[in-house]
């Protein structure tokens, strides 16, 4: 739904993304926002920032797999491990960042479709418990190798991200840095539905045997599916080496993958929109839920230490309460607002 009084001549004027000034200028203000955030909030809440940046990298992969392939993904945290210890590994070899986080998106890529073969033949249940089967062997191979090939037990030292001479070392440095990187893939996300790939993953969601019978290959485009999201978890995950300076399968949990599975069902799947809505509404009730059992414990107050103990259950109850009262999403809810502000001062009816 367009802005009262806002029409199109030309196909390229309607199939824009930013389809209005008002919508260009707001993008703009937004973005501007985000560049002078760190001059403004301690170093904390640029971590915070940080983190979030790169967990919004690993659920657009989820958008990519589950929104747009119809193909449940329930390892995501363990592909985002892959690219971190390829990071390591890599940026032990004395490998500039530019040219490990590409290699590291493929190699995690390329592991993905070992697990996407099975995969595509099943569907439902089946194609949950395949992928969680990737999430169980993650660490079980990772201990079995050798230690001097990833670390096993004890993990793997990363080298810093350097620019030249310079060093990013900072949290500073480092929030310009994924905020660069996730505004690139933030791009990606929005523009893969308008490409010929983006529409033989919707098809296949939609309905495979209409699609095949239309000339998709389906069997090709799922097994792509778990490819182009392991893309964005392998860029993921080597932000995440370089955040840390050290990786170890503790990071990679299955918890982590329920996680970002929550967010993209609180957010919405349909839309790129929702990996976005669902990871800042994740995190901001966690960070609240953390605030005020700090200020609790520090105030001598009782119950700030079960406050802390509750936030997975409050979270939880966050992905229950989307899925029984808005199961498409806080971004199918921002647009119904969207469109009732646009249609003004019209009615809806």
């Amino acid at each position: 739904m367009l802005p009262t009084g806002v029409h199109f001549e030309t196909y390229a004027g309607e199939a824009r993304i930013l389809k209005t000034r008002r919508a260009t200028a707001w993008l703009g203000l937004l973005i501007l926002g985000l560049v002078i955030l760190p001059q403004a909030v301690g170093p904390y809440t640029v971590g915070v920032f940080t983190h979030m940046f790169i967990t919004l990298m690993a659920v657009y992969g989820l958008y990519v797999t589950v929104g747009l392939g119809g193909q449940i993904n329930i390892a995501q945290s363990a592909f985002v491990g892959v690219g971190a210890f390829a990071t390591a590994k890599l940026s032990g070899y004395g490998l500039p960042f530019w040219a490990v986080i590409p290699m590291a998106a493929l190699i995690t890529g390329a592991v993905s479709v070992i697990f996407a073969l099975p995969a595509a033949k099943v569907k439902g249940f089946y194609l949950a418990l395949t992928t969680l089967a990737a999430q169980v062997m993650f660490p079980i191979v990772i201990f079995a190798l050798p230690m001097d090939w990833l670390g096993g037990l004890v993990g793997m030292a990363v080298e810093p991200v350097r620019l030249g001479p310079i060093t990013l070392g900072s949290p500073v440095h480092f929030y310009y840095f994924t905020l660069v990187l996730v505004g690139l893939l933030t791009v990606a996300a929005f523009n893969l539905p308008r490409t010929r790939f983006g529409r033989s993953l919707m098809a296949v969601r939609d309905n495979d045997v209409v699609a095949e019978v239309m000339g998709v290959p389906v069997f090709r485009t799922k097994v792509m599916a778990f490819f182009a999201g392991s893309l964005f978890a392998g860029v993921a995950g080597a932000c995440t080496a370089y955040f840390l300076q050290f990786v170890t399968v503790e990071s990679f949990t299955l918890f982590a993958s329920v996680w970002y599975l929550g967010m993209l069902i609180v957010g919405g799947a349909a839309s790129p929109v929702g990996a976005i809505l669902g990871v800042v509404f994740i995190t901001a009730v966690q960070e609240g839920l953390h605030s005020a059992a700090t200020v609790m414990l520090q105030s001598g107050a009782a119950g700030g230490g079960m406050l802390f103990a509750l936030t997975s259950i409050v979270l939880g109850g966050c992905i229950l309460v989307a899925l029984i009262f808005e199961p498409r999403g806080l971004a199918h809810r921002w647009s119904v607002i969207r469109t009732a502000f646009q249609l003004w001062p019209f009615p809806r009816n």
